[in-house]
């Protein structure tokens, strides 16, 4: 037997060994074949559902429009007949006020000139009556007394304060505070202006 043929017997184990692994590498590729197929076909059916579902929403919100749409237009005709009914009341109130004037004309411009003369009557009484009354304005102060402490603080008069709400919440004597800014109507003091509070005696 020559030697190449030895060799190349010798050989034949491994030769079937590489046929069978080819061979079950097939298979494999075979038998995943159909995974793919599945996995692929459910990667579609997914897809399809998800179209269906968004072309499902889009035609709900398409019969929601219509369905405002339809409600506006309807509003619209209940509007129109209700602004033809507001034109007609309107004409025949004019019509009315129209046929009022006309006929009771006279009497209106009479009860107006009395209730003018009425008023008059009044005013005058009241007028009268302010220049009889004495006048009586709050007392004004012109002299001021000197006997306060010199030493205290500054206060800004905040809204709604007085004399005598100032006095209280510094402790100070309302009469110390008149004196010391030489206030003539206590009654004047404005929001802003600057105070200054004699230290209690």
């Amino acid at each position: 037997m020559p030697l190449v043929f030895l060799k190349s017997f010798r050989k034949l184990p491994h030769m079937w060994k590489s046929m069978a692994a080819g061979g079950l590498i097939s298979a494999s590729a075979f038998a995943q074949s159909p995974q793919i197929e599945i996995a692929n076909l459910r990667e579609d059916v997914r897809g399809l559902t998800q179209r269906v579902t968004e072309l499902t929403l889009r035609l709900e919100q398409i019969e929601r429009e219509n369905t405002e749409w339809r409600r506006r237009a309807t509003a619209a005709d209940k509007n129109y007949a209700t602004m033809a009914e507001v034109k007609e009341a309107v004409e025949e109130m004019a019509r009315t006020a129209r046929s009022a004037v006309s006929t009771s004309k006279a009497e209106v411009l009479q009860q107006v000139a009395a209730g003018m003369e009425k008023l008059a009557k009044q005013t005058n009484a009241a007028l009268e009556s302010v220049a009889k009354s004495p006048a009586k304005g709050a007392a004004v102060q012109t002299i001021f007394a000197e006997d306060y402490a010199k030493e205290g603080m500054s206060y800004t008069v905040q809204k709604g304060d007085s004399l005598a709400s100032i006095a209280k919440k510094t402790g100070a004597k309302q009469h110390d505070i008149v004196n010391a800014n030489k206030i003539s109507d206590p009654s004047r003091i404005t929001t802003g202006q600057t105070l200054f509070i004699p230290a209690g005696k």
